[in-house]
């Protein structure tokens, strides 16, 4: 990894500045949940253009479950890269009668499983990684879910399986981000220790800051060669990480109406990032 990681590590910041235009076009229509897109772009890089391998027909050997329905906002703008979904369809984002839904449902395109119910990916994605590994496939399976979502007892059911089962090809990605609907997860109902709490039901964990593609490269990499239990990546993120526009302003923003933000302030700085890393690239 030594040897090429600078240049890998360039070419995901462009690829997660993109995504963050796109989840920034994507809600300016209708408003949203641009603050966790926005802050999820550099995961979002990482697991879709370096960490799942593809299949044979342009999509991916390895299975994403998205559990908090809220972050699809992630999903949509990195398959928009990807060209699963154009951006004149993402544009209806929330609209009435669009497919493009803020918690998706099964079957959509990018989604494996009915998201918005919170807490119930973690257990839906150790059902897939046993019976993946019941079918002898070497498919890793990857389940983002938030903070909040460790308040659900099914998360820890999810756990607990997946720990007696050494799921080894189970990976858990956190949106550590201590924020929730009603206000700070750490006020609501404190969910830390996170690491150690996994680590008790048999993962091995990380924490790691959630906006650095070195150190997400670094935990994928530290999940792909454990080979006898689960892992999980605990990612500390904050709203609109790398917009500093929009940051600045609503730095705590669970939710964003339409005119809630200068998008396109936060446009124009991703324009000018996006410049300079054409200019460096010459």
């Amino acid at each position: 990894m030594e040897n090429n990681a600078t240049p890998r590590i360039s070419e995901l910041e462009l690829m997660a500045t993109k995504i963050r235009r796109n989840v920034l076009d994507i809600c300016m229509q209708r408003g949203g949940y641009a603050g966790q897109g926005v802050a999820l772009a550099d995961i979002a890089a990482c697991l879709y253009f370096d960490e799942m391998r593809a299949d044979d027909n342009n999509w991916y050997h390895d299975r994403f479950v998205l559990s908090n329905g809220h972050d699809a906002i992630m999903t949509y703008g990195a398959l928009a890269e990807q060209g699963a979904y154009s951006m004149e369809e993402l544009r209806s984002y929330n609209a009435d009668g669009t497919k493009i839904d803020q918690s998706p449902i099964e079957g959509q395109l990018g989604f494996e499983i009915t998201a918005g119910s919170l807490g119930q990916g973690p257990s839906q994605a150790a059902g897939i990684a046993y019976a993946e590994r019941l079918k002898g496939t070497d498919k890793r399976i990857y389940c983002l879910f938030s903070d909040g979502e460790l308040q659900e007892g099914n998360v820890w059911e999810a756990a607990m399986f997946a720990g007696h089962q050494q799921l080894s090809n189970l990976v858990y990605i956190i949106d550590n981000n201590d924020l929730q609907a009603t206000g700070a997860t750490k006020d609501v109902l404190g969910v830390e220790p996170v690491p150690e709490k996994f680590e008790s039901f048999g993962f091995a964990a990380k924490r790691i800051n959630g906006n650095s593609i070195a150190e997400i490269l670094t935990a994928f990499e530290q999940a792909r060669n454990t080979t006898d239990k689960p892992f999980v990546i605990v990612c500390d993120t904050l709203l609109f990480a790398g917009v500093d526009c929009i940051q600045a302003v609503l730095p705590n923003a669970h939710y964003v109406a339409k005119a809630s933000a200068d998008w396109q302030a936060g446009l124009q700085e991703l324009d000018e990032k996006l410049s300079r890393f054409s200019a460096n690239q010459q």
